[in-house]
């Protein structure tokens, strides 16, 4: 390949570009970028940026030397709006095209909207330039703030809202905020973290929409309830980023369809990051977007999948002061054991606690609050474990 085009100066994007070069690729590399900014990390927005602890300084994932060191032609403030149906040309929205031998689509997730998120105090946050507004409306004084969505980037807002002294709001349809990634018993606990951090937590129940002429003053909910609000936050989880793509060959589905290595049924093209959907599943979440970019890569070169994405889930988020960990792939009959810590009201205690989800005798996921270090030692048997039956079910498929 004489040319890769990274569409997309995302987390998995840089990550992507840099393993070109780690590779051993010293063609032409071209990084497109929607966004006008360098690339930044998002996970800090809904925490320290928006409370205004870090400023943007904080947030770049490059540095002078490593933008440069990249050796890459940077297409930043332009929009791909077209992949040609052979992969071989990139069109963007400026009217220009990329002509390329490979491509790495890192174009990530865009926030859903609820009807109504026109009016003014209606913020979303996924971007640089949301947290921005958002942060500069919140340092107006006290606010009536509701966040609807009580999954990470709604409670990681909510924490921060309350550190900065507003009235908070959740808002969750389910009966409990993250009761499809941790279950009934573990999703209570994110619960009581809510109502100790000094939000009010409303749950079971959906929206019906948002009051207000030009700017919001209302959130009614299905059961005629009106919520006052000053400012509405919408987390009600992204779209994968895949329109631009519509019309080419690529199979798109709740994102692009990939193999267990990234790869497209497009050989030269591999896709990276919130975007992806690897082996039938799409994982948003920061780990994989890090951690895909060395296996797509091999693969994009090698023009066939000869690795696999295979490394355990793992998630984290920091909610009003505590650090929740996840890791492992929790099954709906699994059983949940607190082996260390304890919980206290229904929360974790003040030293924290950790879980373990199991079936069958083995160990299938595991949990923690505040106990970082036995989380990373049980994260790595767990990932081991894996592993080693991994290799048990391989060893068996080539006997057969």
């Amino acid at each position: 390949m004489r040319t890769v085009t990274v569409v997309g100066a995302s987390l998995s994007g840089v990550h992507a570009a840099r393993e070109l070069r780690a590779q051993g690729f010293d063609g032409r590399l071209v990084i497109v970028g929607d966004e006008p900014h360098r690339p930044y990390d998002r996970p800090p927005l809904s925490k320290d940026f928006l409370t205004g602890r870090a400023d943007e300084d904080h947030l770049a994932l490059t540095d002078a030397d490593d933008f440069a060191g990249l050796d890459a032609e940077w297409r930043l403030g332009v929009r791909a709006r077209g992949l040609d149906s052979r992969g071989r040309t990139v069109l963007l929205d400026n009217g220009r095209t990329v002509s390329t031998d490979g491509v790495v689509i890192a174009t990530g997730a865009s926030a859903r909207r609820l009807p109504g998120a026109a009016l003014s105090g209606v913020h979303t946050l996924r971007t640089l330039d949301d947290a921005r507004a958002l942060r500069e409306e919140l340092t107006r004084g006290p606010r009536e703030v509701v966040v609807i969505g009580g999954g990470f980037i709604g409670a990681e807002t909510a924490s921060s809202c309350t550190a900065l002294g507003h009235t908070v709001t959740v808002v969750e349809a389910a009966p409990l905020p993250l009761v499809p990634q941790l279950g009934a018993e573990m999703a209570a606990v994110c619960a009581a973290l809510h109502r100790r951090g000094g939000a009010e937590l409303v749950t079971g129940i959906g929206v019906a929409g948002l009051r207000g002429t030009d700017t919001v003053t209302g959130v009614e909910l299905a059961d005629g309830r009106l919520l006052p609000a000053d400012i509405v936050i919408v987390g009600i989880g992204a779209t994968p980023n895949t329109a631009w793509l519509a019309g080419s060959t690529l199979a798109l589905q709740d994102g692009v369809l990939c193999d267990d290595g990234c790869m497209t049924a497009l050989p030269q093209v591999v896709a990276v990051g919130d975007v992806a959907r690897v082996g039938g599943h799409r994982a948003e979440h920061w780990t994989s977007a890090t951690e895909q970019p060395r296996v797509a890569v091999a693969n994009l070169l090698a023009g066939r999948s000869r690795e696999a994405a295979r490394s355990l889930p793992y998630f984290w988020s920091d909610q009003y002061g505590a650090r929740i960990q996840f890791a492992g792939r929790r099954g709906p009959g699994d059983t949940v054991r607190v082996t260390e810590g304890a919980l206290s009201d229904g929360g974790p205690a003040e030293d924290g606690f950790l879980a373990l989800y199991e079936r069958d005798g083995r160990t299938t996921a595991v949990f923690a609050v505040n106990r970082p270090r036995s989380f990373t030692r049980t994260r790595r048997e767990l990932a081991r474990e894996e592993g080693r039956l991994r290799e048990e079910g391989q060893a068996r498929s080539v006997a057969r």
